[in-house]
């Protein structure tokens, strides 16, 4: 099962929560982004640096400082952002470059998992940044009410 890190997680919900800004609005701070999602500030702080440094977003220092994204949020997909935090997509533990398993030379699921994994990559980069910024944000779970009889 393809799962996501907390951290690109958290850098999804970052980087969405800046696409959804207007083009020209100032820089949002990760105070400001960390509370609105209840992400510990110390995790996202780090995370939005590993974005800074993968270029996928610009930050400014001062009292109005902040981060940006770097480019237009059309251009950004989901599978640059994962990326950006986790490294390369996996599905096995062997890969392209890494010859190492015991198995390799008679494995027989390699080339059809590699092939599902290069769908994946795919399709995550089909998905960009402004979609996921029009999709609405979910409701808030409803309050169940206990009643006495």
């Amino acid at each position: 099962m393809l799962r996501l890190s907390k951290k690109a997680d958290y850098a999804l919900m970052a980087m969405k929560h800046l696409a959804q800004k207007s083009p020209g609005a100032h820089s949002t701070s990760a105070r400001e982004i960390a509370e609105q999602y209840d992400i510990p500030i110390e995790l996202l702080a780090k995370v939005l640096q590993r974005l800074v440094r993968t270029h996928l977003l610009v930050s400014t220092q001062g009292t109005r400082g902040g981060y940006m994204l770097s480019r237009p949020s059309s251009t950004i997909s989901v599978a640059d952002v994962i990326q950006a935090i986790d490294g390369p997509f996996t599905v096995t533990a062997c890969s392209t470059e890494n010859h190492s398993c015991d198995q390799y030379t008679k494995c027989s699921i390699r080339d059809p998992l590699w092939q599902i994994r290069e769908r994946i990559v795919g399709t995550l980069g089909t998905v960009s940044l402004a979609q996921m910024a029009t999709d609405p944000e979910p409701a808030p779970a409803p309050v169940s009410v206990l009643r006495r009889a």
